[in-house]
């Protein structure tokens, strides 16, 4: 078959076409920006791996919560589509779902819209706990007690690249009851947390909670003591 310059120029468009559209997905990672403002420097931390996005805003100095939001995404066009499952700030926005553009750059994620952000990817790798995880029960003196997951009151921790943050919601009413997060590590069955923000008490910012953790199947058991100093025992399963 003879080619002709039109049918090159058209493949050749359309492997562009094709290729842009592979570049233009987001790398699974945790990105951060900082915003300057009237009322001091807000932090962004954006966590995005395979489908979920949570975006959450606070500041460091002094500490302070701000906001969360976070759901299941798609991308498009460069648009990242958000189904929100939470709102922190739902009772005054109203705001159940995202649409916005978004593009690549030297390895930055922009985006884009009335106030672009350029968010800068983390370099802390990946560990054996990165995932989404829910609270599915506890161990006590009586045994396991099991919890439904399909409900929609969930408590979910989300890990990633060095990244932890925990989200109590409800995915029907969209009430909001709480959220913490900040850096992790898990080595040799110890999980430390290390607290950057948490919306019930600032001042528990710059804490260090160390756990022992084992994984069992798709569960991971998670026991030390809370924030508060009481014991618990805890039954997390990997969310699919």
């Amino acid at each position: 078959m003879k080619l002709t310059k039109n049918s090159v120029s058209l493949g050749l468009i359309l492997f562009l076409s094709f290729f842009y559209k592979i570049t233009a997905q987001i790398p699974a990672n945790v990105y951060h920006f900082e915003e300057k403002s009237k009322d001091g420097t807000l932090h962004h931390e954006l966590k995005l791996d395979a489908d979920y996005y949570v975006h959450t805003i606070y500041k460091e100095s002094p500490a302070e919560f701000i906001k969360t939001m976070g759901g299941y995404y798609t991308t498009s066009d460069n648009n990242l589509k958000v189904d929100l499952e939470f709102n922190s700030n739902h009772k005054e926005d109203k705001i159940t779902s995202l649409n916005v553009p978004y593009k690549l750059q030297k390895g930055n994620l922009i985006l884009e819209g009335a106030n672009p952000m350029t968010f800068t990817p983390t370099t802390l790798g990946t560990q054996d706990l990165d995932g989404k995880w829910l609270m599915t029960g506890r161990v006590t003196d009586q045994g396991e007690q099991r919890r439904d997951t399909s409900r929609p009151r969930k408590t979910m921790k989300y890990l990633l690249n060095g990244h932890f943050q925990w989200i109590a919601y409800n995915t029907e009413t969209f009430e909001f009851f709480g959220s913490g997060g900040g850096t992790y590590d898990a080595t040799n069955g110890k999980y430390t947390e290390n607290i950057a923000y948490f919306s019930r008490d600032n001042s528990r910012v710059g804490a260090a909670l160390s756990f022992d953790y084992k994984l069992n199947g798709k569960d991971w058991h998670h026991t030390g003591k809370s924030s508060k100093g009481d014991p618990l025992n805890e039954i997390w399963s990997i969310r699919e």
